[in-house]
């Protein structure tokens, strides 16, 4: 295999328009890519050039990663095909469309097959979001891996393109909450020729384009964002030796990757490492170019896949290395080996500028699922139709978050003409339209056009949050922009109203209270979720969230803002049990805050340990990545047992009457039978109540008799009744107002 050619971080990335188009252009777009021989002889192909295999149902939408990049490589020029959902009982039905030209492209779709397919109680859900119909069991359990031996069954020398957030968080050993045991790169058992992972447009375009010169696919191997295997260590390339707990190894003029980050502040790791190089400096060099100067043809060895399997803090270390190395900046290849195999990942991909955002989102989509779907109802497609993508990426680095280990923290943002003509979009061709847009955001909702002030110092900089344990000086936390979209969308004919339903990142907002101001003024629609997830500084400080002191803040602010408005809306905080670092102690202080504040949650959420997070190598492992890893380092408690688990859910849902006989065993335990009883500071009553009722505390339950009484219309007892299904408040006086739809 020739030697890989690491590109420098600094290298401009060759942008997605650029390439020259590939001579099938010529047939021009399709109206839906096609998914069957009849569709492919409409549009009078003979055959396709790359065929998508996915686990989703085929819906034309930008929401959608098979539409994106069926999309894209159109408008590149070739004919692509999509195979959803398919029969995976033999190989036939990935070859419907006949042997693609250049590669088969697999993906499991929008999530992790498991994830999409289980509880976090390992329980088989009921429906799939991603199907027609709900239904489920339309894909099979890790589906990348089924459907990538099917396409090689098919056609055995034809290139497999594997991406996907699937292949995405599974691109290195990792450990697997479904069987408990760490497995090895997904890349050991799909046998694709090349994984992409992270946004993979401007990876999938050369990768494409370079087929098409038909450059053999095991000799693409300098693409980033892009895995395979190899046999050894290429001559010219410095390896850095990380096999072992704390001890990365050093070579000159080499920022060390394994320098602590939550202990640091701003850009103490640059001047740590400055120092490093030279002692002696006067001044600590904030920036030094110099030292990222021999990165591309570095890589740094991790310990192996058997390693890290026989040995739980080799692999909270190998965790740690992995995610100081995600900044497309400075990050550089890693390797690991699987056997006599070696594990190639390439750095991450550079992030796409505005134009090339705006490029890949103005594609001509349907923005429907496919027309052979009839009437039957896709949930997924259902609840995001009227909802815009603004933005991409998040600087959070929240520990149970896969967002920034597939997407990347550095914001990649859609211009505000785009925007807007996808609103016009939605407008003038999406059936059922009313004027209400569901959603402008992403990943996060108020993360647009937030970056760094210097670019020098986001190149270089390796902390994993921009925003833990405080937001960093360096962050431009000005929200002017977003704010300036908002009234330039809900300004447009036919709009009547712009509702933001992603998560908030509240400690930002509160930083441009003026924003706060537009948000709750025009933009709630009657209740507002934010995710503070927990009180307690301990599994704060596992999650890498902020102190509930900021929600405090936040709740001020919406608040006073709603007064103004004249209105009557409602913030209903979301929060995680069972995670990593969280004891009884721990939800027992959650549940009397909610007590105090009068929550009742209606759906609570348990800690689910999706592939490569850090906060699943925190839950097997019981180290914390997050600092020094060693054989005595930190050690993190870590809710494992079902019984545990149903404990701290169960805290969440104080109020409900099945969980009362298991609240108060555990209350006996701990030693606070003070708060069983029927005072108002008591957290669960003496005797069990009625199961057939729901519970309220004695502070609220009379109340909201009078309060239903003072209100007397049906009407209003109905808003209330609403209100309460969704946040577990008790009904007001007059209840909220409701939109129309």
């Amino acid at each position: 295999m020739p030697a890989p050619t690491l590109t420098p971080p600094n290298t401009p990335a060759r942008r997605l328009y650029d390439h020259d188009r590939y001579w099938a252009e010529c047939y021009g777009k399709a109206p839906v890519l096609p998914t069957t021989r009849a569709e492919m002889d409409a549009l009078g192909w003979d055959s396709c050039d790359v065929v998508i295999v996915t686990g989703d149902a085929y819906v034309d939408h930008p929401s959608f990663g098979m539409a994106i990049i069926g999309r894209l490589l159109e408008d590149q020029g070739f004919r692509v095909g999509i195979i959803a959902q398919p029969d995976w009982s033999s190989p036939e039905d990935v070859h419907r469309l006949g042997t693609p030209n250049l590669c088969f492209g697999v993906a499991a779709g929008n999530m992790d097959s498991m994830i999409n397919r289980y509880t976090a109680d390992r329980k088989p859900r009921s429906d799939d979001a991603y199907t027609p119909g709900g239904q489920a069991g339309a894909r099979p359990d890790r589906c990348s891996t089924i459907y990538t031996q099917l396409c090689r069954a098919a056609c055995p020398d034809t290139p497999i393109i594997l991406g996907g957030i699937e292949a995405s968080l599974r691109r290195i050993a990792h450990y697997d909450y479904w069987q408990d045991k760490v497995r090895r790169s997904i890349l050991a058992d799909a046998p694709a020729d090349l994984l992409l992972y992270g946004n993979a447009e401007r990876a999938i375009v050369e990768v494409v384009h370079r087929l098409a010169r038909n450059e053999p696919v095991e000799s693409i191997t300098d693409v980033r964002g892009t895995a395979f295997w190899r046999q050894d260590t290429p001559e010219g390339i410095q390896e850095v030796d990380s096999t072992r707990i704390d001890r990365p190894g050093r070579i000159d003029r080499i920022v060390n990757p394994y320098v602590n980050t939550q202990e640091m502040d701003d850009c103490e790791v640059e001047r740590r490492n400055a120092q490093q190089l030279d002692p002696d400096a006067a001044t600590p060099i904030r920036f030094m170019p110099h030292i990222l100067r021999d990165r591309d043809s570095t890589v740094i060895r991790l310990p192996s896949f058997e390693k890290v399997r026989n040995d739980k803090a080799l692999y909270a270390h190998a965790n740690r290395v992995l995610h100081l190395e995600t900044n497309p900046g400075n990050a550089r290849a890693l390797v690991q080996k699987h056997g006599h195999r070696d594990l190639w990942l390439n750095p991450p991909p550079l992030p796409l500028s505005t134009e090339e955002m705006d490029y890949v989102f103005d594609q001509p989509f349907a923005r429907a699922p496919h027309p052979s779907y009839g009437e039957a109802k896709i949930p997924a497609w259902e609840m995001i139709r009227f909802s815009v993508n603004i933005m991409r990426g998040c600087f959070g680095g929240c520990t149970f978050c896969s967002i920034t280990e597939h997407e990347g923290r550095i914001i990649q943002n859609r211009s505000e003409e785009s925007i807007l003509k996808e609103v016009e979009a939605i407008r003038d061709q999406v059936p059922g339209f009313t004027g209400v847009i569901s959603d402008l955001g992403g990943p996060t909702a108020n993360m647009y056009r937030i970056a760094c002030k210097d670019p020098k110092i986001e190149a270089s900089c390796r902390r994993p949050s921009c925003v833990y344990p405080g937001i960093c000086e360096n962050l431009n936390t000005d929200h002017s922009a977003l704010t300036q979209l908002y009234r330039k969308t809900r300004a447009l004919p036919g709009v009547k109203k712009v509702l933001i339903a992603s998560g908030l990142r509240y400690d930002l907002a509160v930083k441009d209270p003026e924003y706060v101001k537009e948000l709750v003024t025009h933009h709630v629609g009657g209740y507002l979720k934010i995710a503070p997830e927990h009180t307690e500084r301990g599994p704060l400080d596992k999650m890498m969230k902020p102190g509930i002191g900021a929600y405090d803040e936040f709740k001020r602010l919406f608040e006073k803002f709603t007064k103004e408005a004249g209105k009557e809306q409602y913030l209903i905080p979301y929060f995680i049990a069972a995670h990593p670092g969280t004891s009884d102690e721990d939800m027992l202080n959650l549940a009397l805050w909610l007590k105090k504040y009068g929550f009742r949650a209606d759906q609570v959420q348990a800690f689910y340990p999706s592939p490569m997070a850090t906060a699943t190598a925190m839950y097997y492992t019981e180290k914390n990545p997050l600092k020094k890893v060693s054989y005595k380092s930190e050690g993190v408690g870590t809710p494992k047992s079902p019984e545990q688990r149903r404990l701290h859910k169960a805290f969440l849902r104080y109020h409900d009457p099945a969980n009362w006989a298991l609240l108060k065993e555990a209350l006996e335990r701990m030693g606070r039978r003070d708060l069983i009883g029927d005072k108002p500071h008591c957290l669960i009553p003496a005797t069990q109540p009625d199961p057939r009722g729901a519970y309220q505390s004695p502070r609220r339950k009379n109340s909201a008799t009078a309060d239903a009484k003072r209100r007397g219309k049906s009407s209003a007892a109905k808003r209330g009744q609403l209100l309460t299904q969704h946040t577990g408040l008790p009904p007001r006086a007059g209840g909220p107002k409701r939109r129309k739809r």
